[in-house]
């Protein structure tokens, strides 16, 4: 697996009926592989992120999209930013991620992390616990799902998992890579040094020098070569004439300018510096056909060199 371009699809508000909905994130999905676009990702969530819209904004379940986009595409690469451990059973997981990679025929890639939207929790029932407990809850499951994904039959007793002999059948590939997401020097970063092919790197864009080296160490620490864990960041991408207030709203993970200038930043801040790849969404412009096309003309010959 490898992560140098990929697109997020972080909102399903185009100002459309539902009926035209999904063809406007299709569409995006195409246009995404047609400018080299490695992997199309969507947000694990049922409600809408505050910043991004208000909590009944159009949202759909990440693995029912991610399938029907899997007959939609043909080269891309197709996963969650992240899935939240807390929404499903890690067998059932396991099952969703294998049963897309069957469809995609090897293009699934399984991103996760421990939850942490408590709205959508206490609203849907889903048991949301401690920061303490949710990460408890993802080191149990990743010893669950890991090994269903290899083909082995996982029996596990642990805290909050139990399995007997888990069956995941059947599988098209013997490894699907896994992704953790977050920033969490302690916490995620050591369960991505023990399991994660790749860590997707939340952070602002001036912390990333400093998130590679713990990471290196975190890797150190169990004698893993930080070579072979892969890494990336998310950022938001915003051309050409935003209002001059945009940047402080978004945060520092967002980037202004041209498509030309946004491209020299991510060279400078993020790839020059050491992560291996670059996810960017652009809620910004909602669905404006060639804007997809735009950024990755720009950004492609950054990750193909």
């Amino acid at each position: 697996m490898t992560i140098r371009l990929g697109l997020q699809i972080p909102n399903f508000s185009y100002g459309t009926s539902v009926a035209e909905l999904f063809p406007a994130v299709k569409a995006q999905a195409a246009e995404a592989e047609a400018a080299g676009f490695d992997t199309v990702l969507l947000m694990d969530h049922f409600y809408q992120l505050p910043g991004l819209g208000e909590p009944d904004a159009p949202m759909l379940e990440a693995y029912t999209a991610l399938g029907a986009l899997a007959t939609a595409t043909e080269r891309v690469q197709l996963s969650t930013l992240v899935t939240g451990n807390t929404y499903r059973n890690p067998t059932l997981l396991a099952k969703a991620i294998t049963t897309l990679d069957v469809v995609s025929a090897g293009r699934a890639i399984l991103g996760i992390g421990a939850g942490w939207f408590e709205l959508e929790h206490q609203q849907l029932g889903f048991d949301f616990g401690t920061f303490t407990e949710r990460f408890e809850k993802l080191d149990e499951a990743l010893q669950i799902i890991v090994p269903m994904l290899h083909g082995e039959r996982p029996t596990f007793d642990g805290k909050w998992y139990h399995t007997e002999s888990a069956i995941n059948e059947p599988r098209y590939r013997d490894h699907i890579p896994v992704m953790l997401g977050g920033s969490g020097e302690k916490k995620t970063f050591r369960l991505a040094a023990r399991y994660a092919d790749h860590l997707n790197l939340i952070a602002d864009i001036d912390a990333l020098p400093g998130k590679l080296e713990v990471l290196r160490q975190r890797c150190a620490e169990i004698d893993r070569d930080p070579a072979t864990l892969e890494t990336s960041t998310l950022l938001t991408v915003v051309l050409d004439d935003a209002p001059a207030d945009i940047g402080e709203a978004l945060g520092g993970r967002a980037v202004i300018g041209t498509a030309d200038q946004v491209a020299d930043q991510i060279k400078r801040r993020v790839l020059d510096v050491g992560v291996d790849g670059v996810i960017v969404n652009l809620p910004t412009h909602g669905y404006t056909p060639g804007v997809i096309t735009k950024v990755g003309e720009a950004l492609r010959p950054l990750v193909d060199a």
